[in-house]
């Protein structure tokens, strides 16, 4: 017993100590995602709107007007912006987002010879995205707090500018939808060319018809003219689509890995509780076997 009773004992303390360190990172992300999730609800009116315009503007306006709104007669190549996570503890959250992106993509190829490779943003994509086969051509350092959009700014400016000089004839961006604390959800959606497509596996929003419907009497009057307003305004918005993909994957990673804590913080008290009582249960039969003994050496010495 003194021997497994001291081991007990080590690995009581141990997990103890582990409870400590999980808890501590519970309570940290449950900071960072109130935060998180602050900054994705201030910004979604904002972009919601913004992208209900874009679809309009995308239906009213001839699409010669401006190449972002031109459709590719075919697809021969897609770029994906995926925004992952910088770091690992959050379950299943990277492989879930990875494994979307993947079958997004493996969807194009059923119709068409499509080659497809990713804009990455956040560490932990990479070795998931590399057991799917998919190349990656550039790699953008992701913030865990972004304030503005000049943070994702050149990353936009990459995949604009591939499309327009006819590397990417489509681009989609792969983020985890912000649903609850409890619920994300990882989505893949097409900001270029901008049409009406805008969410290829479904989304808890209302669909593109019916927001285009509310705004269909609508009427636009260009000062000076289309092409300048176009060219401003269309990278801006296409910046601000990316912008809510960050923020909303910042928010769901903080969650995944507050609630991730939370199960392993409650599995360490489990298990100290399960070794609480082995530790007792084997103390408990060091003594009896010692009373045991004293009881026998006692018969024997009055015998």
């Amino acid at each position: 017993m003194p021997s497994a009773g001291r081991d007990i004992q080590r690995r009581i303390r141990s997990v103890t100590s582990t409870k400590k360190i999980t808890k501590a990172m519970e309570l940290v992300a449950s900071a960072k995602m109130r935060k998180a999730s602050a900054a994705v609800l201030a910004t979604r009116p904002y972009t919601d709107r913004a992208w209900d315009m874009l679809l309009n503007l995308a239906q009213r306006t001839e699409s010669s007007q401006h190449p972002l709104l031109v459709e590719r007669l075919e697809t021969k190549k897609v770029g994906v912006i995926l925004v992952a996570s910088n770091r690992g503890l959050v379950g299943g959250f990277n492989t879930q987002l990875t494994a979307t992106v993947a079958r997004g993509i493996k969807a194009l190829f059923t119709t068409t010879e499509v080659s497809a490779e990713v804009i990455l943003m956040g560490n932990k994509g990479k070795m998931i995205l590399s057991q799917h086969g998919i190349p990656i051509s550039a790699e953008f350092p992701k913030q865990d707090v972004v304030t503005d959009v000049l943070g994702i700014r050149p990353m936009a400016k990459m995949a604009i500018d591939r499309f327009l000089s006819g590397d990417y004839d489509r681009v989609l961006v792969g983020y985890m939808d912000f649903v609850s604390m409890l619920v994300q959800q990882p989505k893949l959606r097409q900001i270029l060319p901008l049409n009406t497509a805008g969410f290829l596996n479904g989304d808890h929003e209302k669909k593109a018809e019916e927001k285009t419907s509310e705004l269909a009497s609508f009427e636009y009057q260009f000062e000076p003219n289309a092409d300048e307003v176009l060219e401003y305004i269309l990278p801006r918005l296409v910046e601000m689509q990316l912008y809510r993909a960050v923020l909303e994957t910042n928010a769901s990673e903080q969650a995944a890995r507050m609630v991730a804590m939370k199960s392993a913080s409650d599995a360490a008290g489990d298990l100290i509780d399960d070794l609480t009582l082995t530790f007792n249960q084997a103390r408990q039969a060091s003594i009896t076997q010692d009373l045991s003994e004293i009881s026998a050496g006692r018969a024997a010495l009055e015998s």
